[in-house]
């Protein structure tokens, strides 16, 4: 699961907004599709169903640096960059003709169908990764230590 996971697409009619370019909010399906990949090529989703566990995004950013148009074909290459006592956190690129033209960084957690949240050591335990995790980069933890200002009400 710590291997960088490289999942292929290509931009489709369905996939453009009235500018006829990706729309903004694919991207954010396509990065699911491509977590899913890494999750499906690792053996971890088998291992995530058998004992009723899901992922969930509790927070993610993306900086767009250029246009993706009908045609190209573009792959999402998806690496986990580290975690903390809660969340796993996934950096996700957006490579047309080995140029990035987009970048994300996800947040996410893993729960459980009964209730309750899968703890990173429970799931860290289960993927059999007994190495610590790399440390994450000062703006990344910055970023999600920032969420929690952010009110829902």
């Amino acid at each position: 699961m710590l291997d960088t996971c490289v999942t292929p697409f290509r931009v489709w009619l369905n996939d453009l907004d009235v500018l006829l370019h990706m729309n903004n909010g694919r991207y954010f399906t396509i990065l699911d599709l491509a977590r899913v990949d890494l999750m499906m090529r690792s053996g971890l989703w088998r291992q995530l169903k058998a004992q009723g566990w899901y992922p969930v995004v509790t927070l993610e950013t993306m900086r767009f640096h250029r246009s993706l148009e009908l045609g190209d074909r573009y792959n999402v290459q998806t690496r986990v960059i580290g975690w903390d006592e809660k969340h796993i956190f996934i950096e996700q690129g957006f490579v047309r003709d080995d140029v990035r033209v987009a970048l994300a960084v996800v947040r996410a957690r893993f729960l459980k169908r009964s209730g309750g949240v899968v703890t990173t050591a429970e799931l860290l335990e289960l993927s059999e990764i007994t190495q610590p995790s790399p440390e994450l980069p000062g703006w990344v933890a910055r970023w999600s230590e920032a969420e929690g200002g952010m009110a829902l009400t």
